[in-house]
């Protein structure tokens, strides 16, 4: 059965700092809703009541534009080792995009940071776990290292102009403000 928390318990930072993969999930009013996985050392628990999260360069900025316009986000973690669980953060995030001010205060937390874009700070609402039995088992080899490689061989300029032609919009053509 389904249990909620007000926040982050002890057991449940222990577990998020086990996974390899989450996911998170947003929409705006109108639209596609965005699911997208994320990997590698991007997730930083501030304390029990907040995350953030670096957001490394993709195809696109579906989140950011979908917390301008509509601030939910929901981030979803699996096991797919070990005891089932599934465990859900439910909240509001600010986006902080490379020229503001914030993010020195956040970036530094991180570890590989080849073509971080924005970082999300997720102020938690509720915390739920369900069991995860379906889940299937699975055995985790190691982290791509295809966009650390990509980014690492582009100048800030390359990536600015990256971010330009895919990152300024959202698919259904929301502002993501990433140059604002």
């Amino acid at each position: 059965m389904a249990k909620f928390f007000d926040q982050l318990e002890a057991q449940h930072i222990e577990f998020i700092k086990a996974q390899k993969i989450f996911f998170t999930g947003t929409a705006a009013q109108d639209g596609r809703v965005n699911v997208s996985p994320k990997g590698m050392d991007s997730l930083n628990i501030i304390n029990p009541n907040q995350i953030s999260w670096l957001n490394l360069t993709g195809s696109g900025n579906e989140t950011a534009a979908h917390l301008k316009l509509v601030n939910r986000i929901t981030l979803m973690f699996c096991a797919f080792d070990g005891k089932p669980l599934i465990l859900r953060v439910y909240g509001k995030a600010c986006t902080i995009h490379k020229q503001d001010s914030a993010w020195n205060d956040y970036f530094n937390n991180f570890g590989d940071t080849a073509g971080a874009r924005n970082i999300f700070v997720i102020d938690i609402e509720s915390v739920q776990t369900s069991c995860g039995f379906a889940v299937p088992l699975m055995e985790y080899q190691e982290d791509r290292q295809i966009l650390t490689d990509w980014a690492n061989k582009k100048s800030d300029d390359e990536l600015s102009d990256y971010w330009k032609q895919k990152n300024v919009d959202s698919i259904d053509g929301f502002p993501t403000g990433i140059f604002e």
